[in-house]
């Protein structure tokens, strides 16, 4: 039997026992309650605009023969979503977190929007795929995609939102068989290639998309080919326009965090210490994207009942992830593109009963975007044929020391952010920032000599206030092993 002929109980069985996740993590997650929602009833995430329905209420689920028993796999990719946005999400917690791992220690490996999803797609480090800013998505090699192996071998393959930042809007994705591609993306009103015709369509971007993706999902009444939909929002991208209903949704306060109150920044390199922003627009930036990923958060109840109408909940693998986090003031910084736990380190759940993710557990593995490739392949029973730098999270005995994350100094940044590598340890971080930027065709030039290096003791330090090598002597280098990091970190970017 080939790879691509294995059938679902087989591989279940084999994914059940690879699943098991550490000790003591099997804690369901529960959603944060909102304090004052009785003065505002309106602002109730439970939801008054839209009730979910209940289980007893669904209809009786269609069960079609399947010829095929390998999973569906719903992908759905928020945009800016840094971790602590739980309090907008309720509904998907509870049915991902609920009824499936919370991977806890997720990174992006790249916090720019382009780059990151190429990652997501390839399974590779950025330096690998060669989209190294938002201006290049053509650099991205289609064949080595996930959604080509997987349409190659006989999945049906749907886009509906977000694709690669200035894809031209006239060319259809490759290696799917519907789409709904938005670009340039906005919040309302977009501007579409529907299927290979460009228009606009009116509505809220979440619900335009939404509802494709619900009509691609509901085709497998009809079509028992498995399918695999990659649903991409806009939200919670700046500038942030919420759904009508949730303009004035009442977002529970933020008192900050201590990166946020850092005040002295001499140990950060010089661009973070002209840096000033506030708690105050922290607050703001973090209530205007909670607004908008209530929306998200219906669309997801939507899916949930779609799935269960159908019977495919139990056979679908559902992953929800961002393609990169945000900072809130940290550091006095109210961007991404930066090598601190805000901007790299992003929600992350997934759910698959049928293959042993069907009960609330927490993942404290080091995750990161280009273990997503890997892990659909083998949900679908499919080796790569093409490199990867990641790893199927579905074995357990996948659980990396370190992870890469890398970021270029593009064209978009008039400020001397300077390009960096970073080797995120288990309980260490280790930073390199270069003299190298992007030239007008999205390349790397410039000498790459070292210019700022950063060392945190992630454990007794998690906010990174204190960069141990801010005038660190030779003897203090080498007790923190910085010889070593800097030879693993310079092997990662190599390879």
């Amino acid at each position: 039997m080939s790879q691509e002929q294995r059938r679902g109980p087989a591989r279940r069985a084999v994914i059940a026992g690879a699943a098991v996740v550490a000790a003591g993590a099997a804690v369901p997650l529960v959603a944060r309650a909102v304090g004052k929602e009785e003065d505002t009833p309106a602002v109730n995430h439970a939801h008054t605009a839209a009730p979910a329905v209940s289980r007893a209420a669904s209809p009786t689920p269609y069960r079609r023969p399947r010829s095929d028993h390998r999973p569906n796999i719903l992908f759905v990719l928020t945009d800016d979503q840094p971790k602590e946005t739980d309090w907008a999400m309720p509904q998907t917690l509870d049915w991902l977190g609920g009824n499936g791992t919370t991977f806890g220690r997720a990174h992006a490996n790249t916090p720019l929007c382009a780059p990151s999803r190429a990652s997501i797609m390839s399974g590779r480090y950025a330096h690998n795929h060669g989209v190294l800013d938002t201006r290049h998505p053509y650099h991205l090699d289609q064949r080595t995609t996930v959604q080509r192996r997987l349409h190659e071998a006989g999945y049906r393959t749907g886009l509906f939102g977000k694709y690669l930042n200035f894809w031209h809007t006239g060319d259809n994705p490759p290696h799917f068989d519907e789409w709904l591609l938005q670009e340039p993306v906005a919040y309302y009103n977009g501007h579409y290639n529907d299927n290979g015709m460009v228009r606009n369509i009116p509505g809220y971007n979440t619900t335009v998309i939404k509802d494709r993706a619900l009509a691609f999902i509901e085709q497998s009444r009809v079509d028992d080919r498995p399918w695999f939909a990659y649903v991409a929002t806009r939200s919670a991208h700046e500038v942030n326009i919420p759904e009508r209903r949730y303009a004035h949704a009442r977002v529970p306060d933020w008192d900050g965090r201590p990166s946020v109150f850092e005040s002295d920044k001499a140990d950060k390199p010089p661009f973070l210490r002209k840096a000033g922003h506030s708690l105050a627009q922290g607050r703001a930036l973090r209530e205007r994207q909670l607004r908008t990923l209530l929306s998200v958060d219906d669309a997801m109840r939507d899916f949930r009942e779609k799935l269960r109408s159908l019977g495919q909940l139990e056979n679908t693998l559902v992953v929800f992830t961002s393609d990169h986090g945000l900072c809130w003031g940290d550091h006095g910084w109210l961007r991404k593109s930066v090598p601190y736990r805000p901007s790299l380190e992003v929600p992350f759940l997934a759910s698959w009963p049928a293959g042993g993710l069907g009960e609330a557990r927490t993942d404290d593995r080091l995750t990161a975007h280009v273990d997503i490739a890997p892990t659909f392949l083998d949900a679908a029973g499919l080796a790569p044929d093409t490199p990867l730098d990641g790893h199927s999270l579905l074995d357990r005995r996948n659980d990396r020391t370190h992870l890469l994350a890398e970021w270029w100094w593009n064209r978009q940044d008039k400020q001397p952010i300077h390009t960096w590598a970073t080797y995120i340890g288990k309980g260490e971080q280790y930073t390199e920032y270069y003299r190298t930027r992007l030239d007008n065709s999205g390349r790397p030039k410039g000498s790459g000599e070292v210019l700022f290096r950063e060392y945190y003791d992630l454990a007794a330090d998690p906010y990174q206030l204190s960069n141990l090598l801010h005038g660190a002597s030779r003897e203090r280098e080498l007790r923190l092993g910085i010889p070593g990091l800097a030879q693993r970190l310079a092997a990662a970017r190599r390879a």
